[in-house]
């Protein structure tokens, strides 16, 4: 890894600092001050913790490692390229090489709170990652204040129940909440989306906020919503927009290719196979220090990394948490003999792209 550089917020090291304060304003075009005049700027929300998220240790690994997780000099560069310009960072690579952990590893090195994550499928839409209404639901429980009313004859017609009960906030509109410190979302696997998908991003990406009809019908009253973290804030007049840009990740499997009008509002991150460091380093983090001897010695679990390296140079693709599962099989006894070592050879580090 090259010498640390003074434009870096974000190392790469691993450990939890407050970098994000040395982040410089944003550039003029990527400046956002919604929602507030020049002399009464938005109150911001402060980043909730991330203690005790339970994703943060399935990606980095057991509490006290995330050290283990190393990126690279490419990686923290364009990291930080994305940091300072306030644009998203599209991640793509073979699956299991580690995009979304990436995601992971700059929230915990930058505390800037739980990760986002917004799963991708062929079905969805923008307004998933923005809100949910539950009409039906508000509907119903109006009919049965209207009923219990009627039951009691006090003939007077009840209030319908608080709208925020029913509205919560997707990843996206989570994200875009006007937080003291930029909030990091995974947009994950893009590439299964429709097709225009990605275009419909582009106006919220470039804007940094986006109404709620339902919320904008009753005026400027506050109303209390939840948040994809299961948080509640209030939203004004509907309007949720941005103070500062989140740090978005969007990982690709390369399955498809994306409109120049996206790409040319991404900063573009190829991941590659991870060499013999980094996997040692989260093998590390997942399963704890080498035992002393036996089957989960620092000797065997060099020769497993030298046979997935090796079958993934000359057999094809194969994802790190193979790796994983192969070690974890050979301690708990595949390992003791050939049967064993045939079987984790064959199946548990089968080459993704072979039938």
């Amino acid at each position: 890894m090259t010498q640390k550089q003074d434009w870096w917020v974000y190392e790469g090291s691993g450990r939890p600092h407050d970098g994000i304060r040395r982040l410089p304003p944003a550039p003029p075009w990527r400046a956002f001050r919604h929602g507030a005049a020049e002399d009464a700027p938005p109150r911001r929300l402060p980043p909730p913790s991330a203690a005790g998220d339970d994703a943060v240790q399935r990606h980095l690994g057991r509490a006290g490692q995330g050290a283990a997780y190393r990126a690279g000099d490419r990686e923290i560069h364009l990291v930080n390229l994305a940091l300072h310009l306030r644009r998203p960072l599209l991640l793509t690579g073979k699956p299991g090489t580690g995009k979304s952990t990436l995601a992971y590893a700059v929230a915990h090195e930058l505390g800037l709170g739980p990760v986002l994550r917004w799963a991708i499928t062929s079905r969805s839409t923008l307004k998933d990652g923005l809100y949910e209404y539950d009409a039906v639901g508000r509907l119903y429980d109006a009919g049965l204040r209207n009923a219990g009313a009627l039951a009691t004859g006090t003939g007077a017609t009840p209030e319908p129940p608080d709208i925020g009960k029913y509205l919560w906030l997707g990843p996206l509109g989570t994200a875009l909440l006007p937080w003291q410190r930029p909030r990091v979302l995974l947009i994950d696997e893009i590439d299964k989306s429709d097709m225009d998908f990605p275009n419909d991003l582009l106006n919220v990406f470039e804007e940094g906020e986006f109404v709620i009809p339902e919320l904008a019908r009753l005026g400027r009253r506050p109303q209390r919503v939840m948040t994809a973290d299961r948080r509640e804030v209030e939203v004004s007049g509907g309007a949720v927009a941005c103070t500062e840009f989140p740090f978005v990740v969007l990982t690709s499997n390369e399955e498809r290719e994306f409109p120049m009008a996206f790409l040319r509002r991404c900063v573009r991150l190829e991941i590659g196979a991870a060499d013999r460091d980094r996997l040692t380093g989260m093998v590390a983090a997942h399963l704890g220090p080498p035992a002393p001897g036996g089957n989960g010695s620092a000797e065997v679990r060099a020769e497993i990394i030298d046979q997935f390296l090796s079958r993934q140079r000359e057999l094809g693709a194969l994802a790190n948490d193979q790796l994983l599962n192969a070690l974890l099989m050979a301690d708990r006894g595949l390992w003791d003999n050939e049967t064993g070592r045939a079987l984790l050879g064959d199946d548990l580090l089968r080459p993704l792209d072979r039938g």
